[in-house]
């Protein structure tokens, strides 16, 4: 599942990326018509995991096989995203971690307005 449309910028610390699957009828996170506001938190995951491939092709490399271990501050300041009528942009920091055990910073806005955030930590498999 990939809920990301587009990577606006990147670096090596951060990645800014845009989507509108949030008002997409078939986002397979919808449950009763509704999206709620606590998945834009996958969505900053997403945009770290998409960051972490980005640096690894820029070394070189492949990203190994990790997954999303935990979400800590998090701060919600809406309901629900299915509602919003504008692209969300994610945003992403890499506060610190190499290679798969990496903590990003994620803020996540619509029409400028900051509506969710908070910490994910991405973890190796294995």
């Amino acid at each position: 599942m990939c809920l990301l449309d587009s990577v606006l910028d990147w670096n090596d610390q951060s990645i800014v990326c845009l989507t509108d699957t949030h008002r997409d009828r078939n986002n397979p996170l919808r449950r009763n018509e509704r999206l709620s506001a606590l998945h834009a938190l996958e969505y900053g995951a997403q945009a770290a995991a998409i960051h972490g491939g980005l640096r690894a092709r820029a070394a070189g490399t492949r990203a190994p096989a990790c997954y999303l271990a935990a979400i800590r501050d998090a701060h919600l300041y809406v309901g629900r995203l299915d509602d919003l009528p504008s692209p969300l942009e994610i945003r992403a920091k890499r506060l610190f971690g190499e290679a798969g055990n990496t903590v990003y910073e994620c803020a996540i806005s619509a029409s400028g307005n900051v509506i969710a955030g908070g910490r994910v930590t991405i973890m190796l498999r294995g």
